[in-house]
């Protein structure tokens, strides 16, 4: 069984746009990163028990707590830094989700002990409260590569994996060899496509990412997370300083998500599932 999810705030930043459009998409999951252009990590214990109460009553679970941790310069000041993850741990907890998508530091490819041993201290601290850490490969972090992600595979204990195959396509990594090498140990997968030759963000299916492979290959109840960065959502600038291209022009955030929906739920459709309350199985 493949359940759905989605950074809803690439649909809109207020909750009850973000609400609105998964509930017109079908989606009952969302990974949490951002509501009326305020980072996750950055929402009050108050804020988030409202903003908790609102996505229960409108049957919307948080799938995980979409937070930047980890995207940081390797040489921050860490013990501080871990109040952070402290603060994330809380949140999770509040949004009644186990899971906290991390990366692995900037500046960072020359100091990969540093990185085990700050990694490793974060799953510590998400085992304290419950939460597992779920590491993404990014561009520009220490596990940005293939070479890499298996090295923090192998000396990270209780590190769990995002796979995000439009971020290895934009660090020149080949989605055949990606997906050979990790679609076993990966927890659970962001959906975003590009088209390698020109960089551009494309939906499901339409660029190099080999979607239909990656879904094909599934044999066990899965997440997928939508991050299709089909038009520019407010806070992307906060978080992420590179300028996105893009192929097809939407007329609004909505517009884009939905299209973004779509796609995805035809490649499942062509990989032998049908759409069965807010799920897909295998015919």
């Amino acid at each position: 069984m493949i359940k759905l999810c989605a950074f809803s705030d690439e649909a809109g930043s207020s909750i009850s746009e973000q609400i609105q459009a998964l509930k017109r998409n079908g989606i009952s999951y969302t990974e949490l990163r951002s509501i009326d252009g305020k980072n996750v990590l950055d929402f009050s214990i108050e804020e988030a028990i409202a903003y908790q109460d609102e996505f229960q009553n409108n049957g919307i679970s948080v799938w995980s707590i979409g937070s930047p941790l980890g995207k940081v310069d390797i040489d921050v000041d860490f013990d501080n830094y871990c109040k952070k993850v402290e603060h994330a741990c809380k949140l999770a907890k509040i949004f009644k989700t186990d899971k906290i998508r991390i990366f692995s530091f900037f500046n960072a490819y020359d100091k990969e002990e540093k990185v085990y041993r700050y990694l490793t201290k974060m799953v510590e601290i998400g085992n304290k409260h419950g939460v597992l850490m779920c590491h993404e490969n990014e561009k520009d972090v220490f596990g940005d590569t293939l070479e890499r992600v298996l090295k923090i595979i192998k000396n990270v204990d209780g590190l769990k994996f995002v796979y995000d195959p439009a971020n290895y396509l934009q660090c020149k990594q080949l989605a055949e060899e990606t997906l050979d090498k990790l679609h076993e140990t990966t927890y659970y997968f962001h959906i975003k496509d590009v088209i390698s030759q020109t960089g551009a963000l494309v939906p499901a299916g339409f660029g190099d990412g080999k979607i239909f492979d990656l879904v094909d290959k599934i044999t066990d109840d899965k997440v997928l997370t939508l991050e299709p960065h089909l038009a520019i959502f407010k806070g992307y600038s906060n978080l992420d300083k590179t300028q996105m291209k893009h192929k097809f022009v939407y007329a609004s955030a909505n517009d884009a998500f939905d299209a973004s929906v779509s796609a995805l739920k035809t490649i499942l459709l062509d990989a032998g599932y049908v759409e069965q309350d807010n799920c897909f199985v295998k015919a």
